[in-house]
């Protein structure tokens, strides 16, 4: 009785990550598809400069920046949320995963979702 209801756990752990990542990622491209829409209505007929080379501008380096520039009107701000949110749907899920092995007790997937987590949280960070 007790294996059925891991079994039936793990199916509801797993059907709970598959509409994660499935809702994650719909929404995602909705935001950077609105965004790139916006933008292309207001910036789509300006001609390009090739001659000088302009980084992304400070204000999306944090999420902070993202917020502020999305408040202030600006459709670039709607993108760098989408890709804000593209990144952070595959964190989340190993999140999840860790909480859910936590809960299991299989603490050898814990060691190693941990080990993955502080790899994908220094790749961010670092």
């Amino acid at each position: 009785m007790a294996f059925k209801r891991h079994k039936k756990s793990e199916y509801r752990f797993e059907q709970f990550i598959g509409n994660l990542l499935r809702i994650g990622v719909i929404l995602a491209t909705g935001l950077v598809l609105t965004g790139g829409i916006l933008y292309l209505i207001r910036h789509g007929s300006e001609v390009p400069n090739y001659q000088f080379f302009r980084g992304e501008p400070t204000e999306f380096r944090t999420p902070d920046g993202v917020k502020t520039s999305i408040l202030s009107g600006r459709n670039r701000g709607i993108i760098q949320l989408g890709l804000l949110l593209l990144i952070a749907t595959p964190v989340i899920r190993v999140a999840f995963s860790l909480l859910a092995f936590i809960r299991l007790g299989d603490f050898i997937y814990v060691i190693v979702t941990l080990i993955v987590l502080g790899g994908l949280a220094y790749s961010l960070i670092g």
